[in-house]
């Protein structure tokens, strides 16, 4: 469960969209590194006493070794402008019945000025919908969009199998005027837009967003337990089958690793054929790179060889991949390695955004 500490703010490090950095010194003489989302608890200060929730942290797990920031006791945030006892600022419960909570206005409820337009969508018009599962992909595939599509509009819909709060992201900070938005849907908050399902945050990117393509990912900090069916990322089956059904275009980014130590990753990680084998009920395009090594290439093709009766197979070219990744706006960075470390995984995310562009016509 949780394990609980309290300290002292000595430092505010490092701050982007949502989020900020801080030391807090613990009456042990020890100091733990610490995020707070400001926007849930407040600014902290040098000073403040905050009240911490270190379980990550000292176990090691996640994403960034934080331990996180449930309050400031001694200089509470002031209430939110809006009347507290009516639905006019929303009354979407995100991260329900925990004590962090929020309530945020749903992009599709009667208080949004979207409401009337999100009553009567019901069809994402063939829009093209990227797929990954893993958070890292999401700037590889922008950039494979970017290679042959730079006025693209691109959006992303932030699923809640890794981080709820999409301000975690340093990658979506530094995206910030590179999309169009981010929806963040189920418990996930902090988006752009707020929608409650995945189908109504994707019906959002396109209609509200205008967007030509989506990606749809989780956050940060995935869940995984080393077995097949033990992990948040296989929830892309059932994006797939969403995008199926309010007429859009499923595209697979596929898992692709020559880099990871751990067998089961390696090829087609078996969490890839998992979400598209067995969970993914409808057709989707499955992206393999072109120019992989051929004892890769050869690893790959026999990965996917069962999946072929459901799923149309699509290889795409490369060309100029490389260079659109090596001037991506955010660094690359997947299981802490970089373009470089794992070129194969980055290079089949951008070849996934490439061909989503390929069918914008």
């Amino acid at each position: 469960m949780i394990r609980w500490r309290s300290g002292t703010v000595t430092a505010l490090r490092r701050s982007w969209a949502g989020a900020v950095e801080l030391d807090v010194d613990l009456p042990d003489g020890t100091r733990m590194r610490a995020l707070a989302y400001p926007h849930l608890v407040g600014t902290p200060e040098p000073g403040d006493r905050v009240l911490l929730n270190a379980g990550a942290l000292l176990m090691g797990l996640g994403t960034g070794g934080y331990a996180l920031v449930v309050a400031l006791p001694d200089r509470l945030p002031p209430d939110p402008p809006q009347a507290g006892d009516t639905r006019d600022a929303g009354h979407l419960v995100k991260a329900r019945y925990t004590p962090l909570q929020p309530i945020l206005l749903g992009v599709d409820e009667e208080a949004s000025p979207h409401r009337a337009v999100l009553a009567a969508a019901d069809d994402l018009g063939g829009l093209p919908v990227v797929t990954a599962d893993l958070h890292s992909a999401l700037p590889a595939i922008l950039a494979g969009v970017r290679a042959d599509a730079p006025a693209a509009r691109v959006a992303y819909v932030l699923t809640d199998g890794g981080a709820l709060p999409a301000w975690f992201s340093r990658t979506l900070a530094g995206l910030r005027g590179h999309l169009v938005g981010t929806v963040s849907v189920g418990q996930a908050f902090g988006g752009d837009l707020e929608a409650s399902t995945l189908h109504t945050g994707l019906l959002a990117a396109r209609h509200v967003l205008h967007a030509d393509v989506a990606v749809v990912a989780q956050g940060p900090g995935n869940l995984g337990t080393g077995t097949r069916w033990g992990f948040s990322g296989v929830a892309v089956g059932e994006a797939v089958n969403a995008i199926a059904t309010l007429g859009g275009r499923p595209v697979g980014s596929l898992r692709i690793s020559a880099a990871d130590a751990r067998p089961r990753h390696q090829g087609v990680s078996h969490h890839s054929i998992t979400a598209y084998g067995r969970v993914a009920l409808a057709p989707a395009e499955l992206v393999v790179p072109d120019g992989l090594d051929p004892d890769l290439a050869a690893e790959v093709d026999a990965a996917l060889a069962p999946l072929a009766a459901r799923h149309r197979i699509v290889r795409v070219a490369t060309d100029g991949l490389d260079a659109a990744l090596r001037e991506s706006v955010v660094p690359l960075s997947t299981m802490g390695r970089g373009l470089d470390g794992d070129h194969a995984y980055f290079l089949a995310a951008a070849a996934a955004g490439r061909h989503a562009a390929s069918l914008l016509g």
